[in-house]
């Protein structure tokens, strides 16, 4: 017989196919993977839909759903129940609209999520009550299916969206639950569905990254006996065509813009069924018309989504926009330091952090609507203002200035540390309350020349407060020197709302800089 497994990952609330910013199309979104799907089922009767992760965040409309809609069940869970999905895993974006949005997503989903090492702190128990699924198909053989989580979760997430959880070690949870559903649930094929990714070259198994935990696929395919497939996601990566240690791997990307396909051949023998050839290959939807019946389902949503993104909100007086996201990056911009500005007047820190999260961000036009402030500010970030040291200070404006290398010619341009294996702009901060030069011509770790605050050197030993995102705060994007340090002021107000609010109460916006900073090479 012939089995089919069908993977999405890191969807990220991507449903339309376009571009919230301005409308635009866009090849994306689960309207034109649908459409994708019905072609393969209709092709392979003996099909499994799995997601694999960080579904209900990541676009304008579930941001509107999560905060504001509270009486319709999660757009993202009717888009999978309207596909029939077999079952979904956690990713770590799933927690950060807090226990209730979750919650909701998870009862209203007529298919039950995957989290085998998401575990309770009181009793060790699966917090969510489900760590695999056993599918039967007709006269055919019976699928495992065992949902991993990366570990790494705690260390990006408010304390409260994830209280009361423990999150394993999925390779450990995986060599625990894999030999169960082999003999006790005579399970013919296991099936890993991990939110994570690779944090090794695939073929020379060499580390491309730091290893803390947070990309052990890898690993699991080395260390975990009798798995046939391993589907990841987190990375955003789009990995097809390939197996680790006999173990079939596959990968689709972010946003739905491609649909992973997992074929597999089976015989049945004495021994019971067993795979003959196995091998996975990506969709693209590039071409695909979205399909209008699921989209159908949720349109109420999205007109109530696009019309509170065209409120009108006020104006900026001057040039906001982003022309060259790597010259915002490499000299002060006006957008940058609004945002910083609004932090340090939300939290009442004089110092400041922020980054310009992607590529896209098109900056703030002469007429501001939600539409363009949710288009800059991607994530539901709150603040925070930590205690820090000169030292940690001096520690994280070197991690930042890593972002930046310097080719044969001398010409600047991002570290392949910040690209691969995904892009990770939002892990470049510029400051605001302080004066600092990075210079790229020297080695990476002794780039910052000079680091001034009100008018003297930084004092390595001295204390700062600074005002920073959420995400950061807990040492997300490697920025370890923040991790732990005491919290003078938790701010739980989104930064979008911030930046509206600001916009609603002074109604005209200067776009100014100060020059507080500057890079030389």
């Amino acid at each position: 017989m012939k089995l089919i497994i069908l993977e999405t990952s890191d969807v990220h609330g991507s449903i339309y196919p376009i571009n919230y910013a301005d409308n635009r199309p866009r090849d994306v979104g689960m309207g034109k993977i649908a459409s994708l799907i019905h072609k393969e089922r209709a092709e392979a009767p003996c099909t499994l839909l799995i997601d694999n992760g960080d579904m209900i965040q990541g676009t304008p409309l579930l941001y509107y759903y999560a905060r504001f809609d509270h009486k319709r069940p999660n757009p993202m869970a009717v888009v999978a129940n309207h596909l029939n999905y077999d079952c979904a895993v956690f990713g770590n974006h799933e927690f950060n609209f807090g226990r209730d949005v979750l919650n909701d997503a998870v009862s209203s989903s007529n298919f039950p999520w995957l989290g085998a090492n998401i575990v309770k702190k009181s009793d060790g128990s699966p917090f969510f009550g489900k760590p695999y699924i056993v599918k039967t198909f007709p006269e055919g053989p019976r699928v495992a299916v065992l949902g991993l989580t990366t570990q790494y979760v705690p260390n990006w997430e408010k304390p409260e969206n994830i209280k009361g959880m423990h999150f394993e070690d999925p390779v450990e949870t995986a060599k625990r639950w894999v030999p169960f559903l082999k003999k006790e649930e005579k399970a013919d094929l296991v099936v890993l569905s991990y939110h994570g990714g690779f944090g090794r070259d695939l073929d020379t198994g060499e580390p491309i990254e730091e290893m803390k935990g947070e990309n052990q696929a890898y690993q699991m395919c080395q260390e975990v006996a009798d798995v046939d497939v391993l589907l990841t996601g987190h990375q955003h990566r789009m990995i097809a065509g390939k197996a680790i240690n006999g173990v079939t791997i596959i990968q689709p990307g972010s946003s739905g813009t491609h649909l992973g396909k997992v074929m597999l051949e089976l015989e049945k023998g004495p021994a019971g069924w067993q795979v003959t050839t196995k091998q996975s290959e990506l969709l693209s939807v590039r071409g695909e018309a979205a399909d209008k019946d699921l989209l159908a389902h949720v349109d109420a949503y999205e007109k109530d989504a696009q019309t509170w993104l065209d409120q009108p909100l006020g104006k900026i007086d001057g040039d906001m926009l982003v022309h060259d996201p790597m010259k915002v990056r490499m000299q002060d911009h006006p957008l940058i330091e609004f945002i910083n500005r609004l932090q340090m007047k939300a939290s009442g820190a004089d110092i400041s952090a922020t980054a310009l999260f992607n590529n896209e961000s098109p900056g703030m036009p002469p007429n501001v609507s939600m539409r363009d402030i949710v288009a800059n500010y991607i994530y539901p970030n709150t603040l925070r203002v930590l205690r820090i040291s000169g030292q940690d200070m001096r520690d994280a404006l070197e991690r930042s200035a890593s972002y930046f290398a310097l080719d044969s010619n001398g010409t600047v341009k991002v570290s392949q540390a910040f690209t691969d294996p995904k892009p990770q702009h939002y892990n470049y901060d510029m400051w605001e309350g302080i004066n600092y030069i990075l210079d790229l011509s020297k080695p990476v770790g002794s780039r910052v020349v000079e680091l001034n605050y009100h008018g003297a050197a930084v004092n390595v030993d001295a204390s700062y407060d600074v005002v920073m995102n959420n995400y950061r705060s807990i040492g997300g994007g490697e920025y370890f020197m923040f991790s732990g340090k005491p919290v003078v002021k938790d701010i739980p107000i989104d930064v979008t709302e911030l930046i509206a609010n600001e916009v609603l109460e002074r109604k005209v916006i200067q776009a100014t800089v100060d020059h507080n900073w500057k890079i030389i090479y």
